[in-house]
Formats: structure tokens, C-alpha cells, sequence
């Protein structure tokens, strides 16, 4: 299964397009959203596909984004969330709270722990969990998705790219 990982959309509407237009040349099955989505706008963008979300430090409509995310059968986890598919173990935690962050890694729990929040991409291990942050699509020098495939024929596990939009 492809994956595709966005953050911190921030409600810019044109930049998400820009990452949607990525996410479909990629093919993916399904979305994660990182958080700061910032829009209750930003959920109909990624209609195509089952999405997960979590919140950021800027989503304060929190009812409007879960209300818009319900009406297309996608799913609002609230801080973080935590999902399995062809038998990888993913935890998502948009990163602002840095102890539930930290515990996602440090725990070994996880076969992949995505976060957004910083604005700058990262797809680096840490023992055995693939540690992935998609980039920003909003203040963000480069604007960047990432994507992950849960079997990658090579390696039988997780593997993850980041993929620049500008």
C-alpha cells in the first residue's frame, strides 16, 4: 500500500491543491495528515482517498474540521493517532508535544512514527522505527509530501521518500 503524508497545510487552499496534484502523479491508496490543517476546507481537497488526521498546535475549529472530515467518511483522531496496515504499526502525533513524540520513538513500539510541525522534512531511523516528517506545504522554503509503502519489494518493510512540490 502507498501512503501519502502531508502536514501543515495551515488552510492555504493552493498549496494543498499543489500537494494534492503531487499525491495523485504518486498513486497513493490513502492520506495521513500531520496537523496544523487549519481549515475545515482542507479535508474536501483530499476527498479521493481515506484520510487520517491529527491536530496541530493551529487547529482551533476543531469541530468544523471533524464535522468536514466525518462527511467524507475520513477519521479525526484528535493528538495523535495510532494505525496499522499490511501489518505496519504507524503512530501519528503532529510533534508540538514533544513528550508524545519522544515516547512514540522511544518506546521501539513502532514500526513508523510521523509528525509534521517543524516544517522541515525528516526521514531518518532511530533503532528500529522509521522516524518521517513529510515537510510543510505552508512557510516552508521548499514545499514537500511524503510518501511511504507499508511492503517495498526490496526490503520487505517500510519505505518512505520525501517529494519536493515547488
Amino acid at each position: 500500500m502507498r501512503i501519502g503524508i502531508v502536514s501543515d497545510t495551515h488552510g492555504h487552499l493552493q498549496y494543498t491543491l499543489d500537494a494534492v496534484r503531487m499525491l495523485e502523479s504518486l498513486a497513493v491508496d490513502r492520506v495521513i495528515h500531520c496537523g496544523d490543517i487549519g481549515s475545515a476546507d482542507i479535508p474536501d481537497l483530499f476527498s479521493k482517498w481515506p484520510t487520517d488526521y491529527v491536530l496541530g498546535n493551529v487547529d482551533y475549529n476543531i469541530q468544523e474540521i471533524e464535522q468536514a472530515a466525518a462527511r467524507l467518511g475520513h477519521t479525526l483522531h484528535g493528538l495523535q493517532a495510532e494505525l496499522e496496515w499490511d501489518g505496519q504499526r504507524i503512530a501519528v502525533t503532529h510533534g508540538h508535544f514533544e513528550a508524545i513524540l519522544n515516547d512514540y520513538i522511544e518506546s521501539g513500539d513502532w514500526d513508523m512514527v510521523c509528525h509534521g510541525h517543524t516544517h522541515r522534512s525528516r526521514n531518518e531511523k532511530i533503532g528500529e522505527t522509521l522516524v518521517f516528517n513529510p515537510g510543510a506545504m505552508y512557510r516552508a522554503i521548499v514545499h514537500s509530501v511524503g510518501y511511504v509503502e507499508t511492503k517495498s519489494s526490496k526490503t520487505g518493510g517500510l519505505r518512505a521518500d520525501i517529494i519536493p512540490v515547488n
